[in-house]
C-alpha cells in the first residue's frame, strides 16, 4: 500500500493538527480507567479552545 496514512494529518492546517493531537492525548489519558467517561465533553472543550 503506497498511501501514507499520516498524510491527512501532516497536511492539515495547524489548528486541525492541534485538535487531533489533543484528542489523542485525552484518549490516552482515559485508557487507564475501567469505564472512561466524558471523553465527548473533553473533545468538545478541546475544539472550542482551539477554534477561539
Amino acid at each position: 500500500m503506497s498511501d501514507d496514512v499520516q498524510q491527512p494529518i501532516t497536511d492539515a492546517p495547524p489548528e486541525v493538527r492541534e485538535i487531533i493531537e489533543r484528542v489523542l492525548q485525552a484518549e490516552k489519558d482515559k485508557l487507564y480507567m475501567k469505564n472512561p467517561r466524558h471523553i465527548n465533553d473533553d473533545i468538545l472543550q478541546i475544539i472550542k479552545e482551539v477554534v477561539q
